[in-house]
């Protein structure tokens, strides 16, 4: 296998991609958590772009702007504004069901990104990341579908540290 095909470059960024993924749900401050996404999402829009997916890359790159903006705020008109992006990129790059799955993950996981509770931030980027788990098996990237399943892992065991496990220490 040549090392420069772009297959392999792409499934080498998703590995980078990972670790990122999956250090991010472990924080607590959701600004942490979408800065962890942001620079995943570097990565991940360039892994489509290699695959020639250009839905998906078109909305990572729209996610990784929004991870980016809603760093600093949780406003509804940015978070509609990157909804009304997302739908535009896939009505402009529409190539059947894949484009209409991973448009509905990417706006489940654009109302994640301006909860202002990171516990709601966390419950709807595990449906949202479900969209794109099927995306990324439908595509055929074998380390983009073992990334969500991390990142859906991450996710719930960062749930269960911040939520699950107090609530059990006090009782409730």
């Amino acid at each position: 296998m040549n090392l420069l095909e772009p297959f392999f470059l792409s499934q080498c960024l998703i590995g980078i991609a990972i670790v990122f993924d999956f250090c991010s749900f472990q924080f607590k401050e959701r600004h942490k958590i979408v800065a962890c996404l942001f620079a995943a999402g570097l990565l991940i829009t360039t892994h489509f772009i290699l695959l020639e997916q250009w839905t998906a890359s078109i909305l990572m790159s729209i996610a990784t702007l929004r991870y980016l903006s809603s760093i600093v705020t949780t406003s509804k008109k940015m978070m509609w504004f990157f909804s009304a992006c997302s739908v535009t990129a896939t009505a402009f790059t529409f190539a059947g069901l894949i484009s209409v799955i991973s448009c509905i993950g990417t706006l489940f996981q654009t109302r994640a990104s301006f909860c202002e509770s990171d516990k709601v931030l966390r419950q709807l980027m595990i449906v949202g990341t479900s969209f794109w788990l099927v995306h990324n098996y439908m595509v055929g990237s074998p380390a983009a579908v073992v990334m969500e399943l991390l990142f859906i892992s991450s996710n719930l065991i960062g749930y269960y540290r911040h939520y699950i496990r107090p609530a059990k220490a006090l009782g409730t």
